[in-house]
């Protein structure tokens, strides 16, 4: 069973997803900051491709995709620090990044490695849902690749309903139309948007992601769905503190965790 749908399964609620770019602060850090993450409990982890146009990602992940660049970091760099990730993580692995570099390296060799390195899912935000069902379902089917789409407070009904219908692993749901970022607390008109899409009853599991970064914010989207994702709160953890470790326990702390 794919990693993904296993953590689903077996904790349906109160999911902690962590997000990090690679290569970030430095080039040798990724196998380090998963092996982190996940012993001191996180659940998923969300490896980040860097790009140098991240249209989704607010100041602190594009300064850490630009960093992350010029420290060398690519994709074969990446499959390459990841090939011995399996024999200590369990927890699921998902890439996250943008198209252009995934077309680089070639559609099907990229989900070819990604099921050889123990990666179980892929976002990328810039995806079109007709060129995902044409062009890389049938890859992610062969390869037991989840590819997860995102959502909006303006995603129209009919259009959720093609992703529940099309996609497996869980749904990423952006709690703003805005790009990422930290925030104090959800207003209102998000939490109304919360409440729409848990009455729809859709078919996937949500994790909940954008501006997630204190205990507020974190038990507001673990109320109003499986769980939530944290990202820059965690990168702005990684710049600020010496080691990695402390980053990890920087983040956990913020959360309340």
């Amino acid at each position: 069973m794919n990693r993904i749908d296993h953590l689903f399964q077996t904790k349906p609620t109160g999911i902690l997803s962590v997000y990090f770019t690679t290569g970030y602060p430095n080039l040798g850090d990724t196998a380090e900051i998963i092996r982190t993450l996940a012993a001191r409990g996180t659940d998923l982890i969300e490896v980040g491709i860097p790009f140098s146009d991240p249209m989704a990602d607010g100041e602190t992940i594009q300064r850490s995709s630009h960093t992350a660049l010029q420290n060398g970091m690519s994709l074969r760099i990446l499959f390459d620090q990841l090939k011995d990730i399996r024999r200590d993580v369990s927890i699921p692995l998902i890439l996250m990044g943008y198209l252009n570099p995934i077309m680089q390296y070639g559609i099907e060799a990229f989900c070819k490695r990604c099921a050889e390195t123990g990666i179980d899912g892929v976002i990328l935000p810039d995806l079109p849902l007709a060129d995902y069902l044409r062009d890389y379902k049938p890859l992610a089917d062969r390869y037991g690749l989840r590819f997860i789409m995102l959502i909006t407070p303006e995603t129209s009904e009919e259009r959720i309903r093609l992703i529940d219908e099309h996609t497996d692993g869980f749904i990423y749901m952006v709690s703003t139309a805005a790009t990422t970022g930290t925030q104090e607390c959800f207003p209102d008109e998000t939490l109304r948007y919360f409440e729409r899409i848990n009455a729809m009853e859709l078919r996937n599991p949500r994790l909940i992601g954008f501006g997630i970064s204190n205990p507020q914010t974190l038990r507001a989207a673990q109320r109003h769905a499986a769980g939530a994702i944290v990202g820059s709160g965690f990168i702005q953890a990684l710049g600020q503190r010496p080691t990695i470790q402390e980053a990890v326990e920087t983040l956990f702390l913020n959360l309340g965790l």
